[in-house]
């Protein structure tokens, strides 16, 4: 089995049609995020059909799926590597980050980073020092910055938040909407096993707090609360207290 078969069977399923909305909706114009990325039109439960037909696909044919110029050709190498990362033994496990890591040019949309990262790094880090997200979110690279953040979700699951809220500090000021929405997304994860350790955060940090990264982090909040946050001007201590059933 060869990546070309794979490729070949993606391309099969090609819809024209599904692919100008997929260039529009990920932003493919000129000056925009996904600027020059290629679709050709299939939907994330059909890339995973096709790669669970090509599961035998060995490691060493994945960097040519990740270097194609095709959109959803590197999510399906993406998509393989996480199989492969769930099974694999921790010196597969080493191979496969490096995989990624020598790769994170092309994993250069916000899809390809949410449905990898925390696998393929968050799940290696469980287990190990955590020192490779501070080098990913120090990247000038807005996607290796995402990946940092994002991978943070697996430890968020095991009740591990003290890298998230350290990371989501740091990219405070930083100054793409991409980030501000992956740094609200995991505010609201960390919050949804910790209500009261994401208020603290929320107000020792609103007045630096993007906007969007605010609305990310308040979704599950009741209403009454979450108008509270959103029209604070400066943190106050007694802002979050519940109020009182009448």
């Amino acid at each position: 089995m060869t990546a070309q078969q794979l490729i070949t069977a993606l391309q099969k399923e090609a819809n024209p049609n599904k692919a100008k909305i997929l260039q529009g909706f990920f932003k493919t114009g000129k000056g925009q995020y996904g600027e020059g990325d290629r679709f050709i039109g299939l939907t994330v439960p059909v890339i995973r059909r096709i790669v669970n037909q090509h599961r035998a696909l060995s490691r060493d044919a994945v960097p040519a799926l990740l270097k194609s110029p095709i959109h959803e050709v590197r999510m399906a190498g993406l998509l393989l590597l996480v199989e492969q990362c769930k099974k694999a033994a921790p010196a597969e496990q080493q191979a496969i980050v490096d995989l990624y890591l020598a790769h994170t040019a092309t994993i250069n949309n916000w899809d390809l980073v949410d449905l990898s990262a925390p696998t393929i790094i968050g799940e290696f880090l469980l287990t190990r020092p955590r020192d490779l997200l501070y080098t990913l979110v120090a990247s000038p690279s807005l996607w290796e910055q995402r990946i940092a953040i994002v991978a943070t979700l697996t430890l968020i699951r095991k009740n591990e938040f003290a890298d998230t809220l350290v990371l989501a500090e740091r990219l405070l000021s930083h100054p793409h909407d991409l980030i501000h929405k992956a740094v609200g997304w995991m505010l609201r994860e960390v919050g949804k096993r910790d209500e009261a350790l994401l208020k603290k955060f929320l107000l020792a940090h609103y007045a630096a707090l993007p906007r969007t990264a605010l609305r990310y982090a308040i979704e599950r909040f009741p209403e009454a609360e979450r108008k509270r946050f959103l029209t604070l001007d400066k943190p106050k201590p007694d802002a979050c207290k519940p109020e009182k059933r009448r």
